[in-house]
């Protein structure tokens, strides 16, 4: 049980900052293998449209296997509900992923869907190296952590979209103001009212392909020669 909760909030603390995508799926990949009675794991992080976004595996094999969208991987992300097959040898529904599995020593996967808020992202692959069905505790368990890892995910896209949303607008305030600035520099030094001083930055800026905040900020650094200017 305390290697559980570690695992939860490990999951968690991969989440901040700069994360990797591939390293937290590899991660939950990794924790499954080593809480569960499962040989590998794998798992699949899709968009919207059902492009594949990242994968990661407790091994090479359970990554590839993954990406098949002849797979149960794929099959739950689309069902948004767990897929099991107990036999791979004498299974017949997805005819390439489970000649491939049984070629790599997998004889049985269970497939859940990495799921936020109802909605599925994705899918995680638990293969075994036996035939049989993973017990109910276990299953709950591998749910449990990829719903964090999913919610996770989310959340911290969220964080990500929000950040940059406040970077540039922190950006356009700082331009703006360095822009009013320069127009009261040349409005001063070549008296003349602020439209006409603006009207001959961005003259100036566009003759030269000059990015305004740049013209601008070298106006009030005194680093332009404002007499340069065209006003009229």
């Amino acid at each position: 049980m305390e290697e559980l909760a570690e695992t939860f909030v490990e999951l968690v603390d991969n989440l901040v900052d700069e994360f990797e995508l591939a390293d937290v799926l590899s991660l939950l990949a990794d924790r499954c293998v080593r809480l569960l009675d499962v040989t590998a794991a794998g798992s699949l992080l899709v968009d919207r449209g059902g492009r594949r976004q990242g994968t990661g595996g407790s091994d090479a094999e359970s990554s590839r296997l993954c990406l098949l969208e002849d797979g149960p991987g794929h099959e739950c992300y689309r069902s948004g509900e767990q897929v099991h097959s107990t036999d791979l040898v004498a299974a017949a529904r997805w005819p390439e992923f489970s000649a491939r599995a049984v070629a790599a020593g997998f004889l049985s996967v269970h497939a859940l869907p990495l799921r936020s808020r109802g909605e599925a992202l994705g899918g995680l692959l638990l293969l075994r190296s036996e035939r049989g069905m993973l017990d109910k505790a276990s299953l709950r368990v591998a749910q449990a952590l990829a719903d964090v890892t999913a919610t996770g995910l989310v959340q911290a896209r969220s964080l990500r979209r929000q950040a940059d949303l406040a970077a540039q607008l922190q950006h356009a305030l700082t331009s703006r103001v360095v822009i009013e600035q320069a127009k009261g520099v040349v409005a001063e030094r070549l008296r003349v009212g602020v439209d006409a001083a603006f009207n001959a930055l961005r003259r100036h800026a566009r003759s030269t392909n000059t990015r305004m905040t740049d013209l601008a900020m070298a106006v009030v650094n005194g680093d332009f020669e404002i007499d340069r200017l065209r006003w009229r």
